[in-house]
């Protein structure tokens, strides 16, 4: 074992600690090698982001504009501002007919300080928690790193790329479960629980004394069935939205999350200590973005116009195997009659035709390299021109 005491030998080197030993975030790193094509001078259309070509609304910006004359932007309450928070539990009044109390809200730096918060308020080192496969890799990471086990369920065609309660106890027959996250539509496939089947899947792990999260981020674009929140089936989810998606606003970094009473005070401790509060600017942005709904509806006929036409022309170009696409901004391609290291024909895809897509690895670590994850959030002209470069790739 090699001694790193100062004076001992070889110099002192600070070394990384084992809990920062997580997977990278492969779409950030195909982001980066796009990015960098980009910046010598080539044409890139990227297809590998999840985030929104459209900026924040134009009712937001100028939001901004006016608090950066007037206001002095300092800290507001780590649970954010309580104007905002009152502004949210309308929106679940208005959008799903639901009651939540303002104070069981949180407002966060994004949805990823939601995750961080949330499973350090409810899990503890070493508890279980189920996930779906494929699925967000963040989620994973994020477990990993503060000490928890990450237990994939794989999912199919047979159960709709969806969780089901069987699955789940299979799953907790490898040990105690402690939680269980659900995203629906889900990153990467854009599918969707119905409210019928979300209820089962969250009565079934109360019963068995399983926390449920709901990551509901996709929540406004949904295309095949309205969007149904964990909160219209109990008070003791926790739900995880934000505004980057269907309010377009993913550099801003600001996200809600809403919980069961008994994390409210935990959450707010670990909010004050880690991130003192979420940026005060992109709180006073959000809280104008809600009535920007005109605006948000024309950004989402887009992403309905480009959901079609990759649906109808990708079965041409060889990508008929396509997973149900019912909402989000993604659809996930089976491209294993092409390659089986889908990893190394994006990257050859990215290079020679400068169309950036995420390989599946990111998502499945088993079945990854037969997919592709495509997010069809840019202009609809951009979406026409892949489909043309990719069918010149393949000859």
């Amino acid at each position: 074992m090699q001694d790193r005491t100062p004076g001992a030998g070889a110099p002192f080197q600070v070394m990384p600690a084992a809990r920062s030993a997580i997977d990278a975030f492969i779409v950030m790193d195909v982001m980066r090698q796009a990015n960098a094509l980009q910046a010598e001078g080539r044409d890139i259309i990227h297809m590998e982001v999840g985030q929104p070509a459209t900026p924040a609304p134009r009712l937001a910006r100028e939001a901004a504009k006016r608090a950066l004359d007037t206001e002095k932007l300092g800290y507001t309450e780590a649970l954010g501002l309580p104007a905002l928070r009152e502004r949210i539990a309308e929106h679940y009044r208005r959008w799903y007919g639901v009651m939540v109390p303002a104070s069981r809200i949180v407002v966060t730096a994004g949805s990823s300080a939601g995750f961080v918060l949330s499973f350090l308020a409810a899990f503890a080192p070493g508890d279980r928690v189920a996930l779906p496969s494929p699925g967000y890799p963040c989620y994973r990471h994020i477990l990993r790193a503060l000490g928890c086990e990450p237990v994939p369920i794989e999912t199919s065609a047979e159960t709709r790329w969806m969780p089901t309660p069987a699955l789940l106890d299979k799953a907790a027959a490898g040990g105690a479960l402690k939680g269980l996250l659900i995203a629906s539509p889900n990153n990467p496939t854009g599918t969707m629980v119905d409210a019928d089947r979300l209820s089962r899947l969250v009565k079934h792990a109360a019963t068995s004394g399983i926390v449920f999260v709901s990551d509901e981020i996709y929540h406004g674009l949904t295309y095949a069935m309205p969007g149904a929140t964990a909160l219209a089936m109990s008070d003791q989810a926790i739900v995880i939205n934000s505004f980057s998606k269907y309010f377009s606003m993913t550099g801003w970094r600001v996200g809600w999350m809403v919980l069961p009473e008994a994390l409210v005070r935990p959450v707010e401790r670990l909010a004050q200590n880690l991130y003192i509060s979420p940026p005060t600017i992109s709180q006073v942005a959000a809280l104008a973005a809600f009535e920007a709904e005109e605006e948000l509806e024309a950004n989402k006929a887009v992403y309905v116009a480009n959901r079609e036409l990759l649906l109808d022309a990708l079965p041409g170009l060889g990508l008929s195997r396509l997973l149900p696409a019912d909402g989000a901004f993604y659809i996930y391609a089976d491209v294993s009659d092409w390659t089986d290291d889908s990893t190394a024909l994006a990257g050859r895809l990215l290079r020679e035709a400068g169309v950036a897509v995420t390989p599946g690895a990111d998502f499945d670590v088993v079945r990854g390299g037969q997919y592709w994850r495509l997010s069809y959030a840019g202009s609809t002209e951009a979406m026409g021109e892949a489909v043309r470069r990719v069918r010149r790739w393949r000859g």
